[in-house]
């Protein structure tokens, strides 16, 4: 039930994390709030295709 999904920093493009989500209960695009290496600071993540 659960897909691999990738996130990318909103503010350098780069995709930075990949985790896990249940596609029946959460239908929307995750957001995160994380470390991006490449901006040296924490950037909002969103979920990518």
């Amino acid at each position: 039930m659960r897909d691999i999904v990738t996130l990318s920093c909103t503010e350098c493009k780069r995709r930075n994390y990949s985790t896990t989500k249940n596609k029946k209960t959460t239908t929307g695009r995750l957001e995160f709030k994380k470390y991006c290496k490449f901006c040296r600071k924490h950037t909002v993540h969103r979920e990518t295709k």
